[in-house]
């Protein structure tokens, strides 16, 4: 029953990973909730010795993202922190990493908080223009760490361009694809040799779990992790994985609506007098659109904005105004939620910093969910109008 190589990505998010249960023929995959699994003889099993190391849930996961990334490989994690956290030890002290200035805070607070005081080396620069990253790489650069569209000002990075610079170099290309979701972008058929994704976003997509994974063809980025798999743990749980693939199972569809009235809603805001700049790569005008359009599918379900009077005070007001829109951490969930960046998903980068990226302490991050398009304009219209 699973779905042919040649199958689309609809086909493929159903079916790919997964065969009915051998012995019941229950077409979900089971929970299969054990800790460890009965061996014939000494270390002879049916491929699960520890599930720590492997668990038939989880695996039927990581078949199904790999074949929504077109990766070989894919690798299954509690958390898409644990994932980063995972690929950052596989360096060692004095390695170097490149990554953008615009720059999820958690990845940020990961890097120069946990893994610059064991020794590694962090460049975080505007990477806009692919040719402006030779001048930050160094003899000791390892990664090129790409965020695109970046979280929270939506910029958009040439995947194919940045890749080639740093594969010519001998440099690895890590892509956080949280944002874009394998149905609209596919990294690694852009040059990228692994893939991250936060799967507590879109890959849920019902905000009930906490996952992350790392996909990739290169078999030796594959054995590295799968090492620190078995060796640090950090490993989901079958309901986890279990809800997971549920997810997958809808993400074309879901995907579809959430840039539908993404679409919509960032027309409305564009329009509306009371809010000054409106960030979504779908607007002709946006710096990176020509590029968005030629390497996803669609322009995602994201968008960010300013206040016409630019002031924190009145962007609270406007966030704890709304009752479609809840305010709370995450996105990617099928319910729409409102955010501000600057002291909830990047509180924990300095002021001067985010500043510096082009983050204002003001901005409006919206993950737009899937609800009626007229429901969710109405309710920002509301909130506005409040001010």
């Amino acid at each position: 029953m699973s779905a042919p190589s040649d199958a689309r990505f609809g086909t493929l998010a159903v079916h790919a990973g997964q065969e009915p249960d051998p012995s019941t023929g229950a077409i979900m995959t089971p929970i299969y909730q054990t800790s460890t699994y009965v061996q014939s003889a000494p270390d002879v099993h049916q491929g699960y010795d520890y599930a720590r190391v492997g668990n038939p849930t989880r695996t039927a996961l990581e078949g199904n993202l790999a074949a929504l990334e077109g990766a070989t490989h894919g690798i299954a994690f509690a958390s898409g922190v644990a994932a980063i956290d995972s690929i950052l030890k596989c360096l060692r002290p004095g390695d170097h990493v490149v990554s953008t200035d615009d720059l999820y805070g958690g990845t940020y607070r990961l890097m120069t908080q946990v893994h610059e005081p064991w020794g590694l080396e962090f460049t975080f620069a505007n990477l806009t223009e692919p040719s402006d990253v030779e001048a930050v790489f160094q003899d000791n650069t390892k990664l090129l760490w790409i965020e695109t569209p970046t979280n929270p000002l939506l910029r958009v990075f040439d995947i194919a361009a940045l890749a080639e610079r740093a594969r010519a170099r001998g440099i690895t290309v890590v892509v956080d694809n949280t944002f874009a979701s394998p149905y609209l972008q596919q990294p690694l058929s852009l040059g990228a040799d692994l893939v991250v994704h936060s799967a507590t976003k879109y890959l849920g997509g019902h905000s009930d779990l906490v996952g992350g994974a790392v996909l990739t063809s290169d078999d030796e980025w594959d054995e590295k992790l799968r090492f620190l798999i078995k060796s640090a743990g950090p490993v989901p749980g079958p309901m986890d994985c279990f809800l997971q693939l549920r997810g997958t199972k809808t993400l074309h569809l879901r995907m579809e609506r959430h840039c539908d009235n993404a679409e919509a809603v960032a027309r409305f805001l564009r329009d509306h007098p009371k809010v000054g700049h409106v960030r979504y790569p779908g607007f002709e005008d946006h710096p990176g659109h020509a590029l968005a359009a030629k390497q996803m599918r669609r322009f995602g379900g994201m968008v960010s904005f300013t206040l016409e009077d630019d002031a924190i005070e009145t962007a609270i007001r406007v966030m704890q105004g709304t009752r479609v829109f809840a305010l709370a951490e995450s996105l990617g969930g099928v319910e729409s939620l409102v955010s501000h960046p600057a002291s909830m998903t990047h509180g924990s980068i300095p002021a001067e910093v985010r500043q510096k990226a082009g983050l204002p302490d003001s901005l409006i991050r919206l993950s737009v969910g899937v609800e009626e398009e007229a429901d969710l304009l109405q309710d920002l219209d509301r909130a506005l109008s409040a001010i």
